[in-house]
């Protein structure tokens, strides 16, 4: 620690910390421009300039370190004056266009001007200009260079956080320019995150442009609704109409950034697509009727289907106190545990429940890949969960943290790793394998005798060859790490091998908790609140707080706070409640928030699956095409029209708050779930939010404690309730062989997240197009360019889109994002088969014409 003084006032810091570091933890207002804390220091605006006793020069605060006796004086006449002539000098060039600048009532300019500048400028020339007109560098962001102040933030954050690369500068002095490669940015995330760090009006949104003043906003803090991150956002809203989104710099896991599906993404709320009514099915179509009529009619249907199977599926999309309350519903009103909380893929709890107890770390996810390495198992994070990405690059640009990649697809965090190991689909289980065997031959002295030969016979020798390379290098990473953290994307669920991977990440992390490396676990989901919808225990095996279903004590003390029994039996999963209505055994199944139809990935098994139950009940925002099938539609309010909770892949409980009126005659999750309950002649208490959450806190071992006041502006951690590692270590399972087809895979593309955002007329204009993405080698094996259309055939089905060559793509697989609904990429897909067999050929310009013309004949 050193002590510095600082305008009289003396305190300790941190060695290493600068003079703005000391002073802002003083109160003490020193000016900036190009400072941003997230980023190295540029000292290039010159407004931090501060006195240091015995320094004949004023030094920049924001680029000197503190050193111990230091005194410091921040408002002399000489630094007043300095202020002042600098903010001339940026106000000599800059357009006084502040009136129609979309960043006038919130531009640092202006109040810098207004707290430090000169009354009267000293420059009389004509003021240089670079274009007359603003050029619109991509569909969602639009530039003024003239009222660039050349800062530098936008360039330092597109590099340094997002690693996009996509600004930069030319020309130096008074004539630096910042723009994008040849006036665009074509090949940028479209994040908008360098509009939030521009200070005046030179780099805004197109989207929110010319359509409001800050000071005509309502604005409602709140959490994002895409992938697990779980950014902070705060929404700002003009007469109940959504305007524009923005991050505060000190809230949220993001701490400002945000990527494109968070920034441009929440215009969905406003889709032409929502259901205005309820609507019940009448010689065959879906006609909208009243509520009292769609409670009628709903209540005859339920009391015909009586006595019979019923089951539940939720979007784990909803709040948190929504899901718990519709687990409750179905368990006790339904008399039920057949509940999931996935479309995609089915979750093997066995394995995956001792995992989460014995090594998932609630904690800050700054704090976790603070480590000394950082494995990621699976997924493509860039595309996922972007705002993660720029966590972990932050992480190993700044504190040297070891990053290792383990995955079958490539991301762009590739270029900061260590270590990057390429996998094929489902082949990481193998790998890991050889990683934990690997660690056990090389360190196996530091462990006990009897857990080394208890290792040893399930484990075995390394295979001598694997196919695969890099394995050992990821053990070698691992030894030599004194804390390691697993980040596991739940990507790796789609597999048939999942429980084999699982058992393997379970297998790697109780080695390295037996070598001392203090393994830290967490999941990067791909949907917003994925951990609550576990913690709720929207499982068929599962009771809220992740209490197994068979557990009397926990069973027993729920059934007495909710006054009704729960059933004792494990339920199905969604394939298995498919199962069931196949077979004709369901009568009513009740869909909430979610779309099977499109996203379960055997479109044709789904499609018979549904038509074959008794009821098929359907309560959502939007009309999906699972809604399309359904018996009884019930309008629901969507995100942003109500208040509840999210919890995040940190552990992290927030708030996620209403911010307008949910549309035409849509009611709230919970007043459905109230209404629904009664036609079954009970009463779901408690049933407002608060009263939920309250219940929640007490009932839920995770959440205890919790109180929606203390949750405040970054939310509130659920406590990990430790359970020991079971001392099972499961054998590997066999090495995958490369497949002499080429395998189609899929997943979240970067501007899209699931099917929600595909209703964001933002960002359809950014990526509004689906496409195939396969290798460079691959591509010319086929004879295929980029840009091609070409058709991808399975066994189950087709599909026609562009090609887009990568060429860090990994031979033998083709990748299509899931994103898109027009593809129906599910109808190519067989269940318990991934990844899919496929064949791609070009599409013929010929073939093209003719089908068109056969369209406009009406053949």
């Amino acid at each position: 620690m050193v002590s510095i003084t600082i305008d009289g006032q003396t305190l300790e810091v941190e060695a290493g910390s600068t003079v703005l570091q000391a002073a802002q933890r003083l109160g003490v207002d020193i000016p900036t421009f190009c400072y941003l804390k997230r980023l190295p220091p540029l000292a290039s605006c010159r407004m931090c300039l501060v006195e240091i006793e015995g320094v004949r020069r004023l030094q920049p605060s924001c680029a000197t370190a503190a050193t111990d006796g230091m005194v410091v004086r921040t408002n002399t006449p000489l630094i007043e004056e300095t202020r002042s002539s600098m903010l001339d000098m940026l106000l000599a060039n800059h357009p006084l266009d502040c009136p129609i600048c979309d960043k006038g009532g919130e531009c640092e300019l202006q109040n810098m001007v207004m707290a430090y500048g000169p009354r009267e400028s000293q420059f009389r020339d004509d003021k240089r200009v670079f274009h007359s007109e603003d050029i619109r560098l991509s569909p969602v962001i639009i530039m003024n260079v003239n009222r660039c102040i050349q800062c530098q933030r936008c360039v330092r954050m597109c590099e340094e956080v997002v690693g996009a690369v996509a600004l930069g500068t030319v020309e130096k002095g008074m004539d630096t320019a910042v723009t994008g490669f040849e006036g665009s940015l074509a090949s940028c995330d479209q994040c908008g995150n360098c509009v939030e760090v521009c200070p005046v009006g030179a780099l805004m949104s197109f989207p929110y442009r010319y359509k409001a003043r800050p000071w005509d906003l309502v604005e409602t803090d709140t959490v994002c609704p895409h992938c697990g991150t779980g950014c902070q956002l705060t929404v700002g809203t003009r007469k109940g109409e959504f305007m524009r989104v923005r991050s505060k710099w000190d809230e949220g896991v993001n701490r400002e950034t945000l990527c494109v599906r968070g920034r441009f993404g929440l215009d969905f709320v406003a889709s032409r697509d929502r259901i205005k009514r309820p609507m019940i099915r009448r010689d065959g179509a879906l006609v909208p009727v009243s509520w009292d009529e769609a409670g009628d009619y709903l209540r005859r249907r339920l009391s015909a289907v009586e006595g019979k199977v019923a089951g539940g599926l939720a979007s784990p999309r909803l709040p948190n106190e929504v899901l718990y309350q519709f687990q409750k519903l179905m368990r006790t009103a339904f008399r039920t545990n057949n509940i999931d909380c996935s479309s995609r893929w089915s979750t093997p709890f066995d394995t995956l429940g001792p995992l989460l107890a014995a090594f998932n770390s609630r904690a800050p996810l700054e704090e976790v890949i603070g480590n000394d390495c950082v494995l990621v198992v699976g997924g493509n994070v860039t595309e996922e969960n972007p705002v993660t990405e720029y966590l972990l690059r932050d992480g190993v640009r700044r504190r040297q943290t070891g990053l290792l990649m383990l995955s079958a697809r490539p991301s762009r965090l590739d270029a900061d790793a260590s270590v990057v190991v390429r996998v094929l689909p489902g082949g990481e289980a193998a790998s890991l394998a050889t990683v934990v065997a690997s660690l056990v031959m090389a360190v196996g002295q530091a462990l006990p005798g009897d857990v080394l030969a208890g290792i040893g016979a399930i484990i075995g020798k390394p295979a001598a060859s694997t196919g695969i390379e890099g394995p050992d290098r990821l053990a070698a990473a691992l030894k030599e790490g004194s804390s390691v953290t697993v980040l596991v994307s739940v990507d790796l669920l789609r597999s048939p091998e999942a429980r084999a991977t699982l058992q393997q990440i379970n297998n790697l992390l109780h080695v390295l908790r037996l070598l001392g490396k203090g393994p830290a676990m967490q999941f990067l989901f791909d949907r917003a609140n994925q951990m609550g919808a576990w913690d709720m225990g929207v499982l068929p095996v599962a009771l809220p707080g992740l209490r197994a279903v068979a557990d009397d004590v926990a069973r027993t003390t729920l059934a007495r706070n909710w006054g009704a029994e729960i059933p004792s039996e494990p339920g199905a999963d969604l394939d298995a409640i498919l199962e069931l209505c196949v077979g004709g055994r369901m009568g009513a199944l009740y869909i909430a928030g979610t779309d099977p139809l499109i996203a379960y990935p055997d479109r044709d098994f789904v499609t018979r699956a549904l038509g074959a139950a008794d009821l098929l009940v359907v309560q959502d925002a939007f009309l999906t095409d699972t809604a399309g099938l359904a018996e009884v539609v019930l309008p629901a309010a969507g995100y942003g029209e109500e208040t509840g909770t999210f919890t995040n892949n940190e552990g992290r409980t927030q708030t996620v708050r209403k911010f307008r009126e949910p549309a035409f005659e849509a009611r709230s999750n919970l007043a459905i779930f109230d209404f629904v309950a009664a036609l079954r002649n009970q009463a779901l208490r408690p049933s407002t939010q608060g009263e939920i959450f309250d219940e929640i806190a007490r009932l839920v071992p995770a959440y205890q404690g919790l109180t929606q006041d203390a949750l405040g502006a970054d939310g509130a951690f659920t406590k990990a309730v430790p359970a020991p590692p079971a001392d099972v270590f499961f054998a590997p399972p066999p090495v995958p062989t490369a497949a002499d087809r080429l395998m189609l895979i899929t997943g979240n593309c970067l501007f899209h997240n699931g099917y929600l955002s595909e209703r964001s007329d933002i960002l359809n204009t950014v990526a509004n197009d689906p496409y195939v993405a396969m290798s460079a080698q691959d591509t010319a094996q086929l004879g295929l360019s980029d840009g091609d259309q070409v058709k991808v055939r399975s066994a189950q089905g087709e599909l026609t889109a562009q090609l887009k060559v990568d060429r860090r793509f990994p031979k033998g697989l083709v990748f299509v994002p899931e994103n898109y609904r027009a593809l129906r990429l599910n109808s190519l897909m067989r269940r318990g088969e991934y990844p899919c067999p496929v064949k791609v050929q070009k599409v013929h310009a010929a073939l093209e014409v003719d089908r068109t013309s056969r369209i406009w004949r009406g053949v």
